[in-house]
């Protein structure tokens, strides 16, 4: 029979080491099961969706936030579960940057710091835009930001007798452009203008197309995406309001319940082979938009599993 000996050393270090032992492993199951927990509340961390399989990105251009600071954007984006940013020029920062406004202007410093803020909430500055400039010294500062807070594309209108610049800054600085179609007067209004624009040039110049305006200038969206074929770059994705007698605009709609056949576009995004961001652009409900925002989230991630299998 082994007796230990309660006076023995050797058999005190034993049982030290026993309760440690025992620690441990109650320490290693309890973060397990919460690891285990975390993961089936938020499937997302667990799997892709097939939106994320397909190369479908998400992202939030903070226009739809712009009565808030660009950080109140930042928290908004992260508790939608969104990824991505695409900030505009000219949003006010908040936060320790006070009325500092995003853009070229900002130090090293400061773009250094507002991507580990963006981190720091589980969102990527992926893009800026819109932006226009008849200044081609403007026009490298916006590339230089670009390229140093390593973001993937601006999205932009540029001057028509610029784009020999841009399409060399582009390739200088790794950056796509990704033109955007206001509504009349711009140059871009129509696709027929801008792949006139971009004929024979680089494939990382296409478009920004936002679907919203191309209907509320009385173009057939569908039609539009099916023209720029390869050449979107990115999309200002939105469902509107059917046009109403009287009203001019067509005030934005959580996606489905609007005439732009939200499940339509992404099917003939998907004959495309289409892979980039759906940066969110919801102008409405500017004050407390985060609620009907994370329904068009929900209906765009139903959608996508139907039209991806």
């Amino acid at each position: 029979m082994d007796i230990h000996c309660p006076k023995c050393p050797s058999d005190s270090l034993f049982m030290q080491f026993t309760i440690q032992m025992k620690t441990i492993s109650r320490i290693f199951l309890v973060t397990m099961l919460i690891l285990l927990g975390s993961a089936w509340a938020q499937p997302s961390l667990a799997r892709k969706t097939r939106a994320e399989k397909a190369g479908w990105k998400l992202a939030v251009q903070s226009y739809t936030f712009h009565k808030f600071t660009l950080m109140e954007a930042l928290d908004k984006t992260s508790v939608m579960g969104v990824k991505y940013i695409e900030v505009y020029p000219g949003h006010r920062i908040g936060g320790k940057w006070g009325d500092k406004v995003f853009g070229p202007e900002l130090s090293a410093s400061d773009r250094r710091e507002l991507c580990v803020e963006a981190a720091r909430r589980g969102v990527r500055i992926v893009g800026t835009g819109v932006y226009v400039s008849d200044n081609p010294q403007e026009w490298e500062r916006m590339f230089q930001l670009a390229h140093e807070m390593k973001m993937e594309y601006i999205t932009c209108e540029p001057p028509l007798d610029l784009w020999d610049q841009v399409e060399s800054l582009s390739r200088k600085y790794g950056i796509k452009v990704s033109v955007h179609n206001h509504p009349q007067p711009s140059d871009y209004w129509k696709p027929e203008n801008l792949l006139q624009a971009i004929k024979g040039r680089s494939r990382d110049l296409g478009s920004c197309s936002d679907v919203g305006h191309w209907n509320r200038e009385g173009l057939q969206q569908m039609d539009c995406l099916r023209m720029l074929n390869k050449r979107i770059i990115s999309l200002h994705f939105k469902d509107i309001a059917p046009k109403q007698e009287g009203k001019q605009w067509q005030e934005d709609v959580i996606w489905g319940t609007g005439c732009l056949d939200v499940k339509g576009m992404l099917s003939v995004l998907k004959e495309q082979g289409f892979k980039g961001y759906f940066a969110i652009e919801y102008e409405n409900n500017w004050d407390n938009s985060v609620p009907d925002i994370v329904k068009c989230i929900e209906y765009f991630h139903q959608a996508a599993e139907e039209i991806l299998r």
